[in-house]
């Protein structure tokens, strides 16, 4: 195979993580990529609220796309990408990961407990507020949507004191400067496969999917895959309050991962670690389902259900 064609969404930092792609297989099997834009539902309802919208709201069309035989691989966050994966695709490599920690961006703030009390903090995600609420009850945790640039925008032109992002994000974009405190992921913990790139091919494409493989991390794949189980095991999308994070211990042969489940106001939260030898994949994804259900046992399960109950003043 001469040339590939890469589907990905036309945000700017879509845009550099499938040009990013497209470098990286040049170098590895030196194939040529193009690239072609796709526009998700997810980019159309930019000002809607994510969680009602259904999960895939930045994945579903790109995987059409795929299925259709339009494109070759599809290139996503692999945070945003669904665990379970529709019948024919599957997901073929996870590429060198980004540091996967979350971010404070502030005026004055140097960390989470310098911010002002009272003050209003923008998170992306009911995962973020619920962990900055855990930590600091007395502030005020408001929504933001829209990409970088425009959540950028947005906490400028506000009076709020801070806003949690996703430090790749910032680093692929060359904002490194707007970073004013990483956060610990193994504290604050994000989502599950947050910094990580998940390239998608079709189950029957052997070359695009082989070309794929010569991209993979082992590392990255192995702790993501361990998250996203955790993710899977409790029964989740990427926009509940679930935070996972798995690192392998030492030189490899080990896997710890952190996990916890949140009510969206932080006022019940349960978390935990776990650790096992990372023989392979289905090791790394027998850890997150194990911790899932340790986590399901501690309350968890509660929490999740009353979030997925609909509320009595639902239309």
């Amino acid at each position: 195979m001469k040339r590939l064609v890469l589907g990905t969404r036309g945000s700017p930092l879509a845009m550099w993580q499938a040009h990013w792609v497209a470098q990286a297989l040049r170098r590895a099997a030196g194939v040529e990529a193009e690239l072609k834009v796709i526009t998700t539902r997810g980019d159309r309802l930019l000002d809607a609220d994510a969680p009602a919208a259904g999960k895939g709201l930045f994945t579903k069309e790109l995987e059409r796309a795929l299925l259709a035989g339009e494109i070759d691989l599809a290139v996503h966050s692999l945070k945003d990408l669904p665990v379970d994966s529709p019948a024919g695709l599957l997901l073929g490599a996870v590429p060198l990961r980004e540091d996967p920690a979350d971010v404070l961006v502030s005026r004055q703030a140097a960390s989470l407990e310098d911010l002002p009390r009272g003050s209003a903090v923008l998170c992306g995600s009911p995962r973020r507020r619920a962990q900055v609420l855990a930590r600091r009850p007395d502030l005020d945790a408001q929504p933001v949507r829209g990409n970088i640039h425009t959540r950028l925008a947005k906490f400028d032109a506000s009076s709020t004191a801070g806003m949690i992002l996703a430090r790749a994000a910032l680093t692929r974009l060359g904002l490194e400067d707007r970073i004013r405190c990483r956060l610990d992921p193994a504290d604050f913990l994000p989502a599950p496969g947050q910094g990580a790139l998940a390239i998608q091919c079709r189950a029957d494409g052997a070359e695009p999917r082989r070309l794929a493989e010569d991209i993979d991390d082992a590392r990255a794949h192995a702790a993501t895959a361990c998250e996203r189980a955790v993710l899977e095991g409790l029964g989740g999308g990427c926009r509940m309050p679930i935070g996972a994070y798995a690192r392998l211990a030492g030189d490899g042969a080990a896997l710890v991962v952190t996990a916890l489940a949140a009510a969206p106001d932080g006022s019940q939260l349960v978390k935990a670690t776990m650790q096992a030898p990372c023989e392979d994949l289905a090791a790394a994804r027998a850890l997150g389902l194990k911790l899932a259900e340790h986590l399901k046992a501690a309350g968890a399960e509660d929490i999740l259900r009353q979030l997925a109950s609909p509320r009595e003043d639902s239309p």
